[in-house]
């Protein structure tokens, strides 16, 4: 038995595509999610399936990543906006040509992270990135379009650091690091794109390892463009005193000065005044 978990409202998503998908991958069934949630239940009921593919965003990856156990394998065929998780394994931007791809059953052995019982893929954060997506939660989706792009992403983070005019003050303690503004935390390399633009917030980061951890101690207008430089080029910032920087952890424990925004794999998780990330070691058996 081989499962396609579609969300048919995801932006790259029509019934054309997911027929041309399905045929692709050949004889599988095809469950479509009707829910927020509904894709990590079908992916329960799925376990043990020969594969489980999805087609869909970041969001309802995140879903099956959270129903998943770690012996069926599983395909992230993109059908959203960014398609990070995707991307960040290796797979072509077009659904019907990764699923060409997954269809030979590659598989490749991926650790997860968990904060505060949700699993993430790719990444994690407490702070201004999950503001960010807050900010464009806010924008709303379309039946049509879903959510809106991630260039538009890029500049309701721009906005965001223009409304504090560069200066982020620590705001919350990393147990046994010391103080920080805000932190990130990514489970590979890179933590998300803007448009074809890797963003490298920590770029030791691996699929294979533990988490790596990135907070600023704190922000001001000048040093912002050194830091942003830092996420762009992908070096520099595992060594500068200003950055507490962790590679390949199994846990961190933020505290945070009051309630923070906290986010997973672009999904906001509401506000917390602490959160405790994991390592899940091989969690994940994925297709590529």
């Amino acid at each position: 038995m081989r499962l396609l978990i579609v969300n048919p409202y995801a932006s790259g998503v029509s019934e054309e595509r997911i027929e041309t998908v399905a045929q692709a991958l050949g004889n599988v069934e095809v469950l479509r999610t009707e829910h927020r949630g509904h894709a990590t239940e079908l992916t329960r009921e799925g376990r043990g399936a020969d594969a489980i593919y999805v087609l869909s965003g970041d969001g309802v990856f995140n879903e099956v990543l959270n129903g998943i156990d770690a012996e069926t394998p599983v395909g992230f065929l993109p059908g959203g906006g960014a398609n990070v998780l995707s991307r960040a394994l290796g797979l072509p931007r077009d659904p019907v040509r990764a699923a060409e791809r997954v269809a030979f059953g590659k598989t490749r052995r991926i650790s997860l992270g968990r904060v505060n019982g949700r699993r993430f893929g790719f990444a994690a954060g407490i702070g201004i990135d999950a503001e960010a997506v807050r900010r464009h939660d806010a924008r709303g989706r379309s039946p049509e379009r879903g959510r809106a792009g991630n260039a538009m992403f890029a500049w309701d983070m721009a906005r965001l650091l223009a409304a504090r005019r560069g200066r982020f003050e620590p705001a919350l303690e990393i147990k046994g690091r010391g103080r920080a503004a805000f932190a990130l935390v990514a489970n590979t390399d890179p933590y998300t794109y803007a448009g074809p633009v890797p963003i490298r917030v920590a770029p030791r980061a691996r699929f294979e390892l533990g988490l790596d951890l990135v907070a600023p101690r704190a922000v001001a207008p000048l040093a912002l463009p050194r830091l942003l430089g830092y996420l762009v080029l992908g070096r520099g910032q595992a060594g500068v005193r200003d950055v507490v920087y962790g590679h390949d952890l199994d846990r961190i424990e933020v505290i945070a000065d009051e309630p923070m925004p906290l986010q997973v794999d672009g999904e906001d998780l509401g506000d917390v005044t602490s959160a405790i990330f994991e390592a899940e070691r091989g969690a994940a058996l994925v297709l590529i």
